[in-house]
């Protein structure tokens, strides 16, 4: 890396006070952005760095929106969030600037983990089941004859579906596939 002069030091404060953007002042004096701002970063320590690059499309009310529906599990991932916004707001964003926003808050994308669909009422009967057959023994379960089974999807796919959850957030509901897949039990007597 090499050096600059005190003279260009001078220059780039003196340019930064008059509230020139620093690819301005990096362009006048032939020097990259980055030194602009290191300089900046050493001569002014608690100055902010301007921010690069180009203003965001999302106002603070609509971040704010976006973030509500991705907590409340209104929507559960970012296609869903991007077209629900372009649906409220006029300039139209795009799928990677919904995921900018939801990582700047530190949101995190995570597959749903599977689970099947168990209503209460089979929760009860499976539990029903497990009382009435607690006591058997070893030679009542081998009276017993399950000998296959099939899968059948009722519900969507066994592919991955996403959803966005907070980086400490543990285990929750809207983060749960469930399955709707019915194992299906016959044997050949």
């Amino acid at each position: 890396m090499r050096s600059i002069s005190s003279s260009q030091k001078e220059n780039i404060l003196s340019m930064a006070s008059n509230g020139l953007p620093t690819g301005h002042i990096a362009s006048e004096l032939g020097l990259g952005k980055s030194t602009i701002a290191r300089v900046l970063q050493d001569l002014l320590p608690d100055c902010p760095i301007p921010s690069v690059g180009h203003p965001t499309k999302l106002s603070s009310t609509d971040q704010h929106c976006i973030l509500l529906q991705i907590a409340s599990g209104k929507v559960s991932n970012g296609v869903q969030a991007t077209t629900h916004t372009n649906f409220i707001i006029l300039n139209a964003v795009s799928l990677q600037t919904v995921r900018n926003l939801l990582k700047q808050h530190l949101f995190k994308a995570v597959t749903k983990k599977k689970k099947p669909l168990l209503k209460a009422v089979y929760k009860k009967k499976h539990l029903a089941f497990a009382l009435k057959h607690e006591n058997w023994t070893v030679e009542d379960w081998k009276r017993v004859v399950l000998s296959d089974e099939t899968k059948i999807n009722r519900i969507g796919s066994d592919g991955k579906q996403w959803v966005w959850k907070q980086v400490a957030e543990g285990l929750i509901e809207r983060g749960v596939q469930s399955t709707g897949v019915e194992t299906l039990w016959y044997s050949i007597v």
